[in-house]
C-alpha cells in the first residue's frame, strides 16, 4: 500500500504550526513592549485607566488563544486528509466525468486536494462526483 506524502504533510504542518506560534509569541511581546512603554509614557496628571490596560491584555490574550487554536485544526485536518487518502487504495474509483477509471494503486495528498493514481497509471483528482466502490462494476450486456 503507497501513500505519498504522508510525512511531507506532518512535517510542513508542524513547520508551520511552530512559524504560527512564533509570530502569536513576537507579536505578543511586541504588545507587552507597547503596553509598558506606554504606561511609561504617559501623562501624569491623566493616567492610563487600569481598567483598560487589563481589557487590552485579556483582548489579546484571547486572540492568542484563537491563533494556536487553528494552527491545532489545520494539524488535525491535515491528519484527517491523511487517513482519507489511505483508505482509498485498493478500492476502484471512477472520475467525476467517467474518463479515467480503475482500481486505485497510489495517493498523493496536496494541500488543496488529493489525487488518487489507478494501476494502469490514470489520474483521478478526488472531488464531488467521483465514484468508489470496493470493486469494479461487473459489466452486463
Amino acid at each position: 500500500m503507497a501513500v505519498d506524502a504522508t510525512s511531507s504533510v506532518t512535517s510542513s504542518t508542524s513547520s508551520s504550526s511552530s512559524s504560527a506560534q512564533k509570530k502569536a509569541t513576537l507579536n505578543y511581546d511586541n504588545f507587552l513592549q507597547l503596553l509598558i512603554a506606554q504606561m511609561k509614557n504617559q501623562d501624569p496628571t491623566d493616567p492610563m485607566d487600569a481598567s483598560e490596560q487589563m481589557s487590552q491584555l485579556a483582548s489579546f490574550s484571547q486572540v492568542e488563544q484563537t491563533i494556536q487554536t487553528n494552527t491545532k485544526l489545520d494539524t488535525l485536518l491535515a491528519s484527517s486528509s491523511l487517513t482519507q487518502a489511505s483508505s482509498y487504495v485498493g478500492k476502484y474509483m471512477e472520475s467525476a466525468d467517467g474518463t479515467v477509471k480503475g482500481v486505485i494503486e497510489s495517493v498523493k495528498v496536496y494541500s488543496d486536494g488529493i489525487i488518487a493514481t489507478t494501476e494502469d497509471g490514470g489520474k483521478i483528482l478526488v472531488q464531488a462526483g467521483i465514484t468508489v466502490a470496493d470493486e469494479a462494476p461487473s459489466s452486463s450486456s
